[in-house]
C-alpha cells in the first residue's frame, strides 16, 4: 500500500540514503528501503511539525540513528514483506518484526543463537509452522533488545536469553555491558496469522497504540 508514495518517500531521504538505496542488488529490496525509509522520515516530520526531508538524524556506535536534543525515539525493523516503525517518548525502544514468509532451518541457526533451553522449547513445539513461530518470537526478541541498547549486534546470542517472563544471565559482550540499560521489558505480539512484533524498553510499557499504513 506504500507503492504509489514512491516518489513522494523518494524525495525524502537525505544524500546518504539515497546512497545506501542505491547500493541494494535487487530491486525489491531497493524498494523497501525506500519505502520504509522514507515512511520514517514522513513520520518524524509529522511528530516534529516539519518537513521529512528536513529532520537531522546522528548516528550511535554502532550505526543506530537517533534525533539529537529531542525526546523521541524511534526503532525501525523490516522483513520480506512488511515494514516496522516504532515511536516512545523519552525511553529508548527497540522493535523487531518478521514473516512467517521467511524461510528458517531452526536446527542449524539454534545451535548458534539459542540456549539450550530455548532450543528445547523450539523443537517441544514440533515441526513445521509451531516451531517456526517459536523460533520466530525467540529471534525477534533478542532483536529488540539488541536494538534498544544501540548494539544492534553481537557475536554469541546464546548469552542472551529470552525465553522466559524473567531471564537472568550474564554477557560478556563488552559493548552490550556498556552501553545497555540493566534490564530490559520484552513484549511480543502476533499480527495477524504472518506476523510477529517484538518490542523491547528499559521501563515498562504500559500503553501501545498500533496504527496500519493506510492511517499515516
Amino acid at each position: 500500500s506504500l507503492r504509489p508514495r514512491h516518489a513522494e518517500l523518494n524525495d525524502l531521504l537525505d544524500p546518504v540514503e539515497q546512497e545506501r538505496a542505491q547500493r541494494f542488488r535487487f530491486d525489491a529490496d531497493r524498494e523497501r528501503f525506500i519505502l520504509g525509509h522514507g515512511l520514517l522520515r514522513s513520520l518524524l516530520g509529522k511528530y516534529l511539525k516539519r518537513d521529512g526531508s528536513l529532520v537531522r538524524m546522528a548516528r550511535g556506535t554502532f550505526g543506530k540513528p537517533f534525533l539529537e536534543r529531542k525526546d523521541l525515539r524511534f526503532s525501525f525493523s523490516d522483513t520480506k514483506d512488511a515494514i516496522l516503525v516504532a515511536f516512545a517518548n523519552k525511553h529508548e525502544i527497540g522493535a523487531d518484526i518478521e514473516t512467517m514468509h521467511r524461510h528458517v532451518d531452526h536446527d542449524a541457526v539454534s545451535e548458534h543463537y539459542f540456549t539450550a533451553p530455548e532450543a528445547r522449547e523450539i523443537q517441544a513445539a514440533g515441526s513445521g509452522a509451531g516451531a517456526k513461530r517459536r523460533f520466530l518470537e525467540f529471534w525477534t526478541r533478542k532483536e529488540a533488545v539488541l536494538k534498544a541498547s544501540g548494539v544492534g549486534i553481537m557475536d554469541d546470542l546464546r548469552s542472551l536469553r529470552v525465553d522466559g517472563e524473567r531471564n537472568t544471565m550474564v554477557i560478556a559482550h563488552e559493548a552490550f555491558i556498556s552501553m545497555a540499560a540493566p534490564e530490559y521489558h520484552v513484549h511480543t505480539w502476533h499480527v495477524g496469522p504472518d506476523h510477529l512484533i517484538s518490542l523491547a524498553s528499559p521501563v515498562k510499557v504500559r500503553e501501545v497504540k498500533v496504527w496500519g499504513v493506510e492511517s499515516v
